[in-house]
């Protein structure tokens, strides 16, 4: 039987939570007798961007319970008006975000279609600048030619005036 004071070793004396200083440690967790010991879920990356997308949109869009009605049995005369009400106020919601999405979906239609218009420009830019580039490139090899042609012949004919001399001089 009980005699209700605390035999020894029975009350532990721990500090209370916040009031730690700097010579006492910190409280070990207590043993667990349980079967089965909880473990947080471990997330992959994505799992882990989506949590994150889904607390960050629970957090910040509102909750708006608006006109609710009563717990009466019956209904009043100007519920029918409120219901009205409500109701126009979701389809005027419900068609902008339509329109929202709309003009969202021609942005990006537009910008997929700008892009496209844009690389096939540039291609047919580099397939001109190549072309024009090449027959520059056949021009001044051209012109290099003409000139090495020249040369040459300059030489030539001017060895055969010299053979022409030779000849003359060989002759009398």
């Amino acid at each position: 039987m009980s005699t209700g004071k605390p035999k020894d070793n029975e009350f532990q004396m721990v500090p209370a939570p916040g009031t730690l200083t700097r010579t006492s440690k910190p409280p070990l967790p207590p043993a667990s007798n349980a079967i089965v010991e909880y473990t947080p879920p471990v997330f992959k990356e994505e799992e882990e961007d989506l949590e994150i997308k889904l607390r960050r949109i629970i957090d910040n869009v509102p909750v708006r319970v608006s006109n609710t009605s009563g717990s009466s049995a019956g209904s009043g005369s100007g519920d029918f008006h409120q219901y009205r009400q409500m109701r126009r106020k979701e389809q005027d919601r419900l068609a902008r975000m339509e329109v929202d999405y709309q003009r969202r979906k021609e942005l990006a239609e537009f910008a997929m279609r700008r892009e496209e218009r844009l690389k096939a420009a540039e291609e047919r830019t580099a397939k001109k600048r190549a072309k024009r580039q090449k027959k520059k490139q056949r021009k001044k090899e051209k012109k290099i030619k003409t000139n090495d042609g020249e040369q040459q012949q300059e030489k030539h004919d001017s060895s055969d005036d010299g053979d022409s001399d030779n000849d003359e001089d060989a002759a009398p």
